[in-house]
Order: structure tokens, then sequence, then C-alpha cells
């Protein structure tokens, strides 16, 4: 595992996708963007592509992402619901059918604060798509990422992981109330934990995993299942922690995550600002920095063997 301290990179919060990938083509590069058809998603599949990568954009509402990626070269739109084991099954199997190698997986989709529900397993909808069904998807496709002989894995996380650590006695709100914020922030955590197991597992086959923070953005749908008072909350609460990016800058890290030399031979890391984070306590008050829960080695291999168990009994 890299240190989770900065390099520093040169960039900052204000950098751009294009900004942090510069000149580099991407030619030959393939890559699968979860959610790459809105918001932050599809300004990293724009970016990708326009620098010459194949990218490939699984998404539940094919007519939704072909409407939104019309025109832009070089992309492919796929079935898949992150929420439907078999469905993850389906893509995964369609696409290791073709013997390619997969260089780059973005792990971009999610949900936040969604009223209380529950996918056919009986899974917390929070944990069952931005955690459970990016881990299944990401291990399916373990074959094709070897094969790219020095793969990344990106995976989507937030501030948010600030609000819970992932709670291994109640994780699907079975006897505790439920807070849709408080499940968002578990999810995050878990996302943060993944980065960190899948790291240590990959690295010895080249396959290296991060864990991204893009900013608080207000030009998305992420925060769609809010009533008008808790989107104001949320957006007062945001300004207070240092304000909000643009889409351009949101997707900023997913891509150096992905593309940049800088962190060759790195991994396991959560980033911010298009920079690995600085470590801080749990007390930590600034919106900056990861928790401590969301790095810790043992929880990270501990939900690794949970989720395993979730998905192979499902």
């Amino acid at each position: 595992m890299t240190a989770q301290r900065p390099i520093p990179s040169g960039f900052g919060p204000h950098s751009t996708a294009r900004d942090v990938l510069g000149d580099r083509r991407l030619d030959g590069t393939l890559a699968i963007v979860t959610g790459g058809y809105a918001g932050i998603g599809l300004e990293t599949t724009r970016v990708l592509a326009a620098a010459g990568a194949e990218v490939i954009v699984p998404a539940r509402s094919l007519t939704k992402a072909r409407a939104a990626l019309a025109g832009v070269e070089r992309v492919t739109v796929e079935e898949l619901d992150l929420a439907d084991p078999a469905s993850i099954e389906a893509f995964s199997a369609r696409f290791l059918s073709t013997g390619r190698a997969l260089p780059l997986l973005i792990n971009n989709a999610g949900i936040m604060a969604v009223p209380l529900s529950r996918d056919a397993r009986g899974f917390e909808s929070h944990l069952a798509t931005n955690h459970i069904g990016h881990f299944q998807l990401t291990t399916r496709l373990w074959p094709a990422l070897e094969r790219a002989h020095g793969a990344r894995v990106v995976v989507l996380s937030s501030r948010g992981h600030m609000r819970s650590a992932f709670n291994f006695e109640d994780p699907h709100f079975e006897h505790r109330a439920y807070d849709k914020m408080v499940a968002y922030g578990q999810s995050k955590t878990a996302n943060v934990l993944f980065a960190v197991a899948l790291d240590a597992r990959g690295q010895s086959a080249g396959i290296r995993a991060f864990a991204v923070h893009p900013g608080a953005i207000l030009d998305t749908d992420l925060g769609r299942s809010m009533s008008p008072a808790e989107g104001a909350a949320v957006i007062e609460r945001a300004a207070k922690l240092g304000g909000f990016k643009s889409i351009a800058e949101g997707a900023a890290t997913t891509v150096w995550c992905a593309t940049s030399p800088a962190l060759d031979g790195k991994g396991g890391v959560y980033c911010e600002d298009a920079d690995i984070a600085v470590a801080v306590p749990a007390d930590h008050a600034g919106p900056d920095g990861v928790r401590p829960w969301a790095i810790d080695p043992e929880s990270a291999e501990r939900l690794w063997t949970v989720t395993t168990a979730w998905i192979a009994g499902s």
C-alpha cells in the first residue's frame, strides 16, 4: 500500500480532467466507465475518448446513455444493472468472451440519499449499488485486468465517507434506524476499503486501485432523490466546507488516477484534488483528507471476505 500522503502532483481543486491529462494520448487503451453517460462520468468518458481511448459505458438505461453519448467517437454502450447480479454476470461474460485486456476500469456509477429500499437479495440499496455491484463486476473482470499487465481500477468514493465507518454488525439497516446519509456514507467508506483490499491483491499482477473523492458538484443528478429542503441543506453544508467544483473539475481526480505516470507503482490510496489525500484523524473537522476507518487494512480484508460471501450466496 502506498503511503497516504500527497505526492504533490502539481494540480489542485480547480484543475480539470483535460488539464491533468495534458497532451498524453490513450490510443489503443480500452476503458470501462460505469455510469459514464451522466455528470462526471460523462465528462470522464468524453476526455478519455478524445485522447484516443476506446470506452465501453455500461448502463441500466441504454436509451438514456446513447442519447447522452451521441456524437462521441470510440464509445460503445452496453447493458448493465449494478443492482442485479445476473446482469453483472451477463455483462462480464460478454466482455471476457472477447479475450480483450482491460487496462482501465472506472467504477463511477452510484446513488446517494435514496429512501430505504432493498434489492432482491435484501441488501440495502446504497451498499448494493455503490459497493457490492462494483465488487462483483471488478472481480468477474479480473482475468481481463490481469491480461493488461498494468491495469488501474478507479473507485468513486466521496468525502461522504466521513459520515460513517462500515457497520459490520448491521450493514443493511435490518436492526438500526435507517438514515439515508449514513447509508450513503457507509457505502462510500466501503468504496475506499475495497480499493485498499483490491490493491493489496492485485499489485503482484500489475493491478493497482485508487479511491477518488471528486469534490462537491452541483450540476449532476446524484442528489435527485432529495427533497428541496434536503438539497438546500446539503448545498449549504458543502458551501461551508469549501464550495463547489464544475463537472470538468470534478472529473479531474478520476482521470488523474486513471492515467497519470506519477502514480506508476502506487495504489491503495484515497485521492482528492488530483493528488493523494492526506490521512487525518477521526475527529478532523475539515472537509479534506481520509478518515482512518476508510483505509484500515484489517477492515478492508474483513469487508472483502464479507462481500465475497454475499455474492456467493446470491
